[in-house]
């Protein structure tokens, strides 16, 4: 396998000498920064069980092995990777599995360890989506995730890969995470605090990750930390858990951060050990009961994770000096709403009372009911998933939740691997044997793609435009 020649300064080498357990050699931390790093996948189980997954791709000779704290979680080789792009197989399209590198899901295995069953959770920092859709995994689609982004860029991706793995109980937001202690006191059950760090734990990925590397910079990005940290431990109810994480490898990134809540609420915090997460835990447990990572250990990227319980609550933050604004959105009840119901389920489209209907103007939405009690404390950018837009006494129904919503064992249409292939391209459909309905929920491998309108012998395609794909794709290169 080929190396990285990857930058490790000469400071950084010694912070991690004194960092690393007796057990380990530096040595072997350096050799495994230089070896690339290995793929892996997380199979998506709001659309697909992990036997049925594995039974999918069996014939593509995949070799898949077990992520140990993860059971939907796999490092994969491929023969056929330069053939196709793991993002252009047909089950990555259709928000089968999400790629996501293995000990990046960790945070939420801690988050969700021993049973914990959270109703309201908030991802603070969640662009590109990894562990807001693990979350959302986790609790079935149901409950309410408020996942925030500061950076205005990455809110689109998050949407993006929200959308195609068909989850609905997602809130996004576009704030500095530090505002949610003040404008949302108590609000959540769970948080999870993935914070932006120095990405020590990343040069495998990105050889040049430590290019402008300094110990007084992994300070100032410490503070940060503890402001965050800080806001988030606000925002969690009493007997609620936090987990704190980070890509970085540095004492002061990430024990001394919770070091520091610690002996600022000495009496509202508790540490949760971690050490019987996942088996092999213990090889990486700190004396505090934290995980930290180290790359040589299970092979994949340096991590360190924290999980903590608010015992008690602690004095508020001062309340925030901004206005929300008028929501714009009024609940959908009676007649409307049960117009809106029958008219999805002719189409294949089905919720339970984890969604609630909402309108603004022509536009129909479906919003988690848990995300509610929070609506009008902070301005929303999007909340659960735009269902329909009402026109000529019909509804023209949106493609996120037909992703999301599909029903597509009562009413699927299946295409062949060269129809989907030219759906993907953005292209219409010309099948052997037109469906008999007008409005059809088109499938491939049972999972849906999106909804077409048969005009004579054609599908008419309606694919998102930002989405279309070209270059290689699962069925060739049409």
């Amino acid at each position: 396998m080929a190396q990285n020649s990857v930058y490790l300064p000469d400071d950084f080498l010694a912070q991690m000498r004194a960092a690393m357990p007796a057990s380990l050699s530096l040595d072997d931390f350096i050799a495994a920064c230089h070896r690339p790093l290995r793929r892996s996948i997380r199979v998506n189980t709001l659309k697909i069980s992990v036997a049925d997954f594995l039974a999918l791709v069996a014939p593509y000779g995949w070799q898949l092995t077990p992520v140990p704290w993860c059971e939907e979680g796999f490092w994969i080789d491929r023969e056929d990777e330069d053939a196709l792009p793991l993002g252009s197989t047909a089950e990555h399209l259709s928000g089968l599995f999400y790629i996501q590198e293995a000990s990046s899901m960790l945070p939420v295995a801690a988050l969700f360890a021993d049973g914990n069953q959270p109703q309201r959770v908030m991802d603070v920092a969640a662009a590109p989506g990894s562990k807001t859709t693990q979350i959302a995994a986790r609790m079935g689609n149901h409950g309410a995730i408020l996942a925030n982004e500061f950076s205005a860029s990455r809110v689109k991706v998050l949407h993006a890969n929200i959308s195609r793995c068909g989850i609905s109980n997602v809130a996004l937001t576009h704030f500095d995470g530090r505002v949610f202690g003040a404008a949302l006191p108590e609000a959540f059950d769970a948080i999870l605090l993935d914070a932006p760090c120095s990405g020590e734990g990343v040069v495998r990925k990105d050889p040049d990750a430590l290019k402008n590397w300094s110990i007084a910079s992994n300070l100032e990005i410490a503070a940060t930390q503890q402001e965050l940290i800080d806001s988030a431990f606000h925002a969690l109810r009493p007997g609620g858990t936090l987990v704190y994480s980070t890509c970085t490898l540095n004492r002061d990134e990430n024990e001394s951060v919770i070091a520091w809540l610690l002996a600022r609420y000495p009496q509202a915090v508790e540490i949760v050990s971690l050490e019987d997460m996942f088996p092999q835990a213990r090889e990486v447990l700190t004396d505090e009961g934290f995980l930290h990572v180290f790359p040589q250990v299970f092979d994949c990227e340096g991590f360190f994770v924290a999980r903590l319980r608010k015992t008690a609550s602690v004095e508020p933050l001062p309340a925030p000096g901004y206005k929300v604004g008028k929501f714009p959105f009024t609940p959908m009840k009676g007649r409307d709403a049960s117009a809106v119901i029958a008219a999805a389920a002719a189409v294949g489209l089905r919720w339970d009372e984890a969604l609630t209907l909402w309108q603004r103007d022509k536009e129909i939405w479906l919003f988690p009911s848990d995300i509610e009690p929070l609506v009008g404390k902070v301005r929303f950018s999007r909340i659960g998933i735009r269902l329909a837009e009402t026109h000529n006494k019909g509804y023209r129904w949106q493609h996120e939740a037909v992703i999301a919503l599909a029903d597509t064992h009562a009413l699927g249409f299946e295409l062949t691997l060269a129809e989907a292939g030219e759906w993907y391209r953005g292209r219409d459909v010309y099948p052997e044997n037109a469906p008999t309905t007008d409005d059809v929920i088109v499938t491939f491998q049972g999972f849906p793609l999106g909804l077409a309108k048969k005009i004579g012998s054609r599908l008419k395609n309606s694919y998102p435009r930002e989405l279309v794909r070209d270059g290689k794709l699962f069925a060739g290169n049409a």
